[in-house]
């Protein structure tokens, strides 16, 4: 006989390039100032940065012509993206995953690497700030992901045990926090992220389309 699977009561999604790709046009801009210069910038060593912070530091790879005029440039580079962001969308189908999920009573979480102004921001921007009850962000503790403290914040925000929680991620780094906390992961990569090796046990979406969608590759229902 099956084992029944398990009831959840929210939702814990990551931010940035889960509900908002901001991780896509910031890679974009930054391939584009090493192309500028002669380099190129490998995915894979853009990768290891996603979803934490100081993994990876993409100034190293910049010749000496720039790192002279590194404040200008990261002015410059920091205006370009944040005017890329200001004009994109939500991807596609978050929107319509996180109304059904307030809509049937589950709550909503966010556990981000980001800190909360820039968070806030972005949220406001698309009319979101109000969903979540929760938002464990990087100034919240001492160690982001892959660490599991985000996430370990945020279940006990929102007064759960980590099995009634499913994670949603776009990063290696981002699943790896949720798993060590004992949250259910589903995997969602963007286009930065597609082609890193998550693990077989990390269910995966190539995107967002239905609340029953989600929580079938999760493995969980809604309590009954």
């Amino acid at each position: 006989m099956t084992a029944p699977a398990p009831t959840i009561q929210a939702l814990i999604f990551d931010f940035d390039g889960t509900i908002l790709d901001t991780e896509t046009l910031e890679f974009r801009r930054w391939e584009a100032l090493y192309r500028q210069h002669g380099r190129e910038l490998a995915l894979r060593d853009w990768q290891q940065g996603v979803g934490t912070w100081d993994a990876f530091d993409p100034w190293l790879g910049l010749p000496d012509a720039v790192q002279v005029r590194r404040s200008e440039v990261h002015a410059e580079l920091h205006d370009q993206i944040t005017a890329d962001i200001t004009v994109s969308e939500l991807r596609p189908g978050v929107l319509g995953v996180l109304e059904e999920a307030r809509a049937v009573g589950l709550r909503l979480a966010l556990a981000t690497s980001s800190d909360k102004v820039w968070v806030s921001r972005w949220l406001e921007q698309h009319g979101l700030l109000g969903f979540f009850e929760v938002m464990a962000t990087r100034y919240d503790v001492t160690q982001v992901k892959p660490s599991p403290e985000l996430y370990t914040l945020a279940v006990t925000q929102l007064g759960l045990r980590p099995e009634q929680c499913l994670a949603i991620e776009d990063s290696f780094n981002g699943a790896t926090a949720a798993a060590a906390a004992g949250v259910r992961v589903v995997v969602v990569p963007n286009e930065v992220t597609a082609t890193q090796a998550f693990l077989p046990t990390w269910p995966r979406l190539e995107g967002f389309t239905t609340l029953a969608d989600l929580l079938a590759a999760g493995e969980v229902e809604l309590p009954s």
